[in-house]
């Protein structure tokens, strides 16, 4: 079917001679093979003699399997180890990463739901990350899968690795928030949901912590009693009357900024 890519895993193919014909396919058509252990697919052998899907077990697993492609002279081949473990995930990249140099697809498998799986992907990929440990990735959630790249994203821009769309930093809700934060938070980040220009954005609630943050963005709003000041790259640009008011005049803000940016780029 002209894919680039395969995953093999232990117990999918059926033998060596089916793990035969699969290498000289993907041989004859220049595609790569992934070998992807989950906690559970380990065989059984190995779980016996490591007492369980182990993070030892599970390295074992792929790298009897990796020897099977070199050994038929195949090396176009990176490897992955999930588990619905956060910590067996960890320690199984960190001892599979000090025994061979494939590239590593990392991944927690069977994660969860949005809120569970998004944590437990966060806290694994970016300690896996954070090592140097991991070449591409997955997030797997049990929700609509266009959900996983927006929290494969930002995994990546927190730990600075990549940039693509607009990071937005919003202040939690305290005593001191006289505006309807949550709201207007939630707005811009579905204005800015499909936007791929990487810029910052701040939606600051107070007038305590909210202009110093504001000023550091390259458009952010804080809020006050029954107002907002709008700020443009750490100028004050406007200040808006009337809670009401707000999200329409910083949306008003939004869209000229976005605009001028994108003229700007394309003069250039």
């Amino acid at each position: 079917a002209g894919v680039d890519a395969l995953r093999i895993n232990p117990g999918n193919i059926g033998g060596e001679a089916n793990v035969a014909r699969v290498v000289d396919a993907a041989r004859a058509r220049g595609a790569c093979i992934r070998v992807g252990v989950n906690s559970g697919s380990v065989e059984r052998h190995l779980l016996e003699r490591f007492g369980g899907p182990t993070p030892e077990a599970m390295v074992e697993s792929a790298l009897g399997h990796v020897r099977m492609l070199e050994d038929r002279g195949f090396g176009d081949i990176k490897i992955s180890l999930k588990s619905s473990s956060v910590l067996h995930t960890i320690d199984a990249y960190r001892v599979l990463a000090e025994r061979c140099d494939y590239p590593l697809h990392i991944g927690v498998t069977e994660a969860g739901t949005m809120l569970r799986g998004s944590v437990k992907s966060s806290v694994g990929l970016g300690v896996l990350l954070w090592l140097g440990i991991g070449d591409t990735l997955r997030v797997s959630l049990t929700s609509d899968p266009v959900e996983e790249m927006p929290v494969a994203w930002e995994i990546l821009r927190s730990l600075g690795l990549r940039h693509r769309g607009p990071e937005i930093i919003s202040c939690p809700t305290c005593g001191r928030t006289e505006i309807g934060l949550i709201s207007l938070a939630q707005e811009v980040e579905r204005r800015l949901a499909g936007e791929t220009e990487n810029f910052k954005v701040a939606v600051m609630g107070c007038a305590v912590n909210g202009p110093g943050e504001a000023r550091e963005a390259d458009i952010g709003i804080a809020g006050g009693r029954d107002k907002g000041i709008i700020f443009r790259k750490g100028e004050i640009i406007r200040t808006v009357k009337g809670g009401a008011n707000l999200l329409a005049a910083f949306m008003e803000e939004l869209d000229t900024f976005l605009a001028e940016r994108k003229a700007a780029r394309k003069d250039s």
